[in-house]
């Protein structure tokens, strides 16, 4: 991860797929059943990529958590092969995507650790 003074920066990018007849579901399936998540999780930066079905959602929606320990990894993850791989999966089951960016400084505010139990 980046280090900016004394404090580690790490990328998460969620990313919400949408489809329909269950269609998020199977992508995430398909990619993880061919090894591409474990490739994916084997990447130089990759921390953490996972997929998790929201509670109370529609049954049609699927969330990516992706994080990276910097814009380069990102960056070179994107210019992988791996990159057409995910996209023509997106293409076959006709999903949509929301993205949300975070960068994280690392750290928490004393005022929220009371609100934390370990």
């Amino acid at each position: 991860m980046l280090k900016e003074g004394d404090v580690t920066v790490s990328i998460t990018v969620n990313i919400r797929y949408v489809g329909k007849n269950g269609s998020a579901r199977a992508f995430a399936k398909k990619m993880m059943e061919s090894g591409t998540v474990a490739k994916i999780r084997a990447e130089k930066g990759n921390l953490r990529y996972e997929y998790f079905e929201p509670l109370f959602s529609d049954g049609e929606t699927v969330l990516l958590i992706d994080q990276w320990e910097s814009q380069a990894a990102i960056d070179e993850h994107h210019a992988s092969d791996m990159m057409r791989v995910i996209a023509d999966l997106r293409e076959k089951y006709d999903l949509r995507m929301t993205v949300e960016r975070f960068v994280s400084d690392g750290s928490i505010p004393d005022a929220d650790k009371k609100f934390i139990r370990s």
